[in-house]
């Protein structure tokens, strides 16, 4: 596992998670104070996933623009950096 991208996999994990307690609690008993707590961690999860995509030494354009793709962006961005890697990885070892 790459642990230089750790951070991101968190955060995108938590993106997700967070927009699924924001939906779930608008299915629900829609309660304030659920929605203020789980909104602004949403968000701040969302902006991190975007800057640790964009700031990766491996990023591409179509990573970068993966990440900015509201609750699933960053895992797909994550997805498509860690496919990257092991392709130049591979290309290195031919």
């Amino acid at each position: 596992m790459n642990r230089t991208r750790q951070p991101l996999r968190i955060a995108a994990a938590v993106e997700l998670a967070s927009l699924l307690v924001l939906l779930g609690n608008l299915a629900t008993a829609h309660l304030p104070a659920i929605s203020s707590l789980a909104g602004p961690i949403h968000g701040c999860a969302y902006l991190f996933t975007v800057i640790a995509t964009a700031r990766d030494p491996r990023r591409t354009p179509v990573a970068v623009g993966l990440a900015l793709l509201p609750a699933v962006g960053g895992l797909l961005a994550l997805r498509r950096l860690t496919t990257t890697t092991e392709r130049a990885g591979r290309s290195l070892a031919d």
